[in-house]
C-alpha cells in the first residue's frame, strides 16, 4: 500500500516528509552519514530488500541527496554518496537520535558523539542563529508569515491559549 503523499502540501515539515520521511530513507542516510557508500553494506547493516533498498536509494538520488558514483566498471558497480543537501539532514538525525536515546534506549545510547575539537561528549542543542541564546521549546518561539506563505498556514488560536502566532508547543 502506498502511501498519502504530501507533495501538494504547503508545508516545509511536509516537503521533509516527502523527501526523507520513509522510515528505511534516514536509516539509509544515517549509514551514509556513518560512512557507508556501497549498495551491499546497506543492505547488510539494514536487513533491507535488495529491491526495496534499490527504491530508497532512486528516490534519494532523485531528490537529491544522494550522488551514485561507479567505483568499478565490469560489472559497474556504485558508491552512494550524500551531497550538500543530503549532509544538511545531520541535525535531523542527531535530534532523532538524541530522542531516541532519551526515551527509547532503556540501556542507554548506543553511539555517543565526541567533540573532535576538545574530546567531550555532545549533543545537539538548538540555539537562537542571531543571538545564540539557548531555545529549550516551542514556547520560546513566535511564528510569523514567511515569503512563501499561503492564507491559512498560521496556527489558529486555541481557546484560552496562547496568541495567535506562538509556537506550538
Amino acid at each position: 500500500m502506498r502511501r498519502k503523499s504530501f507533495e501538494d502540501m504547503h508545508c516545509s515539515v511536509a516537503q521533509f516528509l516527502e523527501v526523507a520521511g520513509e522510515w528505511w530513507s534516514m536509516l539509509i542516510v544515517r549509514d551514509a552519514t556513518l560512512g557507508i557508500t556501497r549498495f551491499d553494506d546497506f543492505h547488510e547493516r539494514l536487513g533491507i530488500s535488495r529491491n526495496v533498498l534499490t527504491q530508497r536509494l532512486e528516490h534519494l538520488m532523485a531528490h537529491g541527496v544522494l550522488t551514485r558514483e561507479a567505483y568499478q566498471d565490469n560489472p559497474v558497480r556504485y558508491d552512494y554518496r550524500l551531497t550538500e543537501k543530503g549532509r544538511a539532514l545531520w541535525p535531523v538525525l542527531a535530534a532523532m537520535r538524541q530522542w531516541g536515546d532519551e526515551w527509547a534506549a532503556p540501556d542507554g545510547p548506543p553511539l555517543i558523539l565526541r567533540h573532535d575539537a576538545c574530546g567531550h561528549p555532545t549533543k545537539l542543542v538548538p540555539v537562537c542563529s542571531e543571538c545564540g541564546e539557548r531555545v529549550t521549546s516551542s514556547n520560546d518561539l513566535s511564528v510569523a508569515a514567511g515569503p512563501g506563505a499561503r492564507d491559512g498556514l498560521l496556527p489558529v488560536p486555541r481557546h484560552g491559549g496562547r496568541a495567535v502566532g506562538r509556537g506550538t508547543g
